[in-house]
C-alpha cells in the first residue's frame, strides 16, 4: 500500500526558509513523478513543483527562483526547499506521487505559515 508522509512544516517569518520532506513507501519510488501542491484557506489546491524520474524539474511561476524540488531515491524521499518565503506562501503543502500507469497518491499535508 502506497503511503506518503510529509514533514517539515511550521511557522516562519517572511524572508525565512523551510525544507519540506515527503517520505514514500509501498512503491518503486525512483520511477514515479513526484510533485508538491499547496492549498491556502478558501482557495483551490494549486501545483507548486514537480520532479520526474529523470530528475527534470518544473515550477509554478509564483515560486520559481525561490523554491527547489529534489529527490533522494535511496531514501524514497522528495524535498521542497523554500527560501525567501512570503506571507502568500502560507498553505497546507501536499506531496503527490504519480506512477507510470497514471495512478496518483497524496500525502496528508503539512502546514506552512509565514508571518509578516
Amino acid at each position: 500500500q502506497v503511503q506518503l508522509v510529509e514533514s517539515g512544516g511550521g511557522l516562519v517569518q517572511a524572508g525565512g526558509s523551510l525544507r519540506l520532506s515527503c517520505a514514500a513507501s509501498g512503491s518503486t519510488f525512483s520511477i514515479n513523478v513526484m510533485s508538491w501542491y499547496r492549498q491556502a484557506p478558501g482557495r483551490q489546491r494549486e501545483w507548486v513543483a514537480s520532479i520526474g524520474s529523470d530528475g527534470s524539474k518544473n515550477y509554478a511561476d509564483s515560486v520559481k527562483g525561490r523554491f527547489t524540488i529534489s529527490r533522494d531515491n535511496a531514501k524514497a524521499t522528495v524535498y521542497l526547499q523554500m527560501n525567501s518565503l512570503k506571507v502568500e506562501d502560507t498553505a497546507v503543502y501536499y506531496c503527490k506521487q504519480i506512477t507510470p500507469r497514471g495512478y496518483d497518491y497524496w500525502g496528508q499535508g503539512t502546514q506552512v505559515t509565514v508571518s509578516s
